[in-house]
């Protein structure tokens, strides 16, 4: 029995960082490069919105999919001309594109998918590798799963490979640090926080279409449930590095998946407080108590050619 909710636990924490593990590895990558999305949260709240509505329009989950990613990409393209182009404060930004979001879908969600069920959206199904599930505990949590979830560790080896070997990365790490030597290097700086902020809203469509055609098959307000926020903490948590990013996403899954294995195990514990226990988490990790890593250090900062 307590290896059957271990098992349980497990996979539900690896299907609630999911989302986290998207958004975090693209916004990471964009840190780097100067440019903070605060707005990591509307752009996945746009997916989500977007694709539930493309699935059920079409049929297919993938079309969901493809449809979220680029709304998303829309949304981050828009947030790259305000930040990097014109120079506006990203901090404001991005909160006016979460409000946008938030106020968008809801309305929208309204008008389209009020009357209908939670089964009327396609979404993706789980992999059940019955191979896997004869490994004890963790054979089950790995198999009951859809391949987003096998996605997103991918994307952050690959976000990893991208920072560390190619010229990519090395125009990411040099902006971030130092947008004006990078300048005078040849490095065309605009364009490389360009692709930064793209790359971010690309992994936070995904990371949004997860929660409505992977994870619950449905659309409902506001269902990020401040996630970009997280993320965007767990890249605080994890020092700026794709690996300890991972992790932090992880943890941040992990307790929130506590909230059904503490009641499961009969133990005496608040609900309110399992609930609370992530943003709890993100507060520790934001007010500096866990890590003391360096930000890049032209991180919000803008840059203009031949300004002093």
């Amino acid at each position: 029995m307590i290896e059957e909710q271990l098992a349980v636990f497990i996979g539900s924490g690896l299907r609630l960082a999911v989302p986290l593990i998207f958004a975090g590895a693209g916004e990471m990558l964009s840190e780097r490069a100067g440019v903070l999305n605060l707005s990591l949260d509307g752009m996945m709240l746009t997916s989500a919105f977007t694709a539930a509505a493309a699935s059920w329009a079409t049929g297919s989950p993938m079309a969901g999919l493809a449809a979220g990613v680029i709304a998303a990409v829309s949304v981050a393209y828009v947030q790259a001309i305000l930040s990097v182009t014109l120079r506006a404060n990203q901090l404001v930004v991005g909160i006016g594109f979460n409000i946008l979001a938030l106020g968008a879908t809801t309305f929208l969600y309204r008008e389209i998918f009020g009357p209908l069920s939670r089964d009327a959206i396609p979404g993706f199904t789980q992999l059940n590798w019955s191979w896997l599930t004869s490994i004890p505990v963790i054979g089950p949590a790995l198999s009951h799963q859809t391949w987003l979830a096998y996605l997103a560790i991918f994307m952050v080896g690959v976000t990893w490979a991208l920072l560390k070997y190619t010229s990519f990365g090395l125009a990411v790490r040099a902006v971030g640090e130092d947008p004006r030597s990078a300048d005078k290097a040849g490095i065309n700086v605009a364009r490389t926080r360009y692709l930064g902020v793209l790359y971010a809203g690309a992994l936070a469509g995904l990371g949004g279409a997860f929660l409505s055609i992977a994870d619950s098959n449905t659309f409902t307000e506001n269902m990020t449930k401040g996630a970009g926020y997280l993320a965007i903490t767990a890249v605080i948590f994890g020092g700026w590095t794709p690996w300890r990013t991972l992790g932090a996403c992880l943890l941040f899954g992990f307790a929130t998946a506590l909230q059904f294995l503490v009641p499961a195990l009969q133990l005496d514990v608040p609900v309110a407080l399992l609930l609370l226990l992530p943003y709890l988490l993100a507060l520790i990790a934001i007010a500096g108590f866990v890590g003391k890593s360096r930000q890049p250090a032209a991180l919000t900062i803008p840059f203009a050619r031949g300004a002093s």
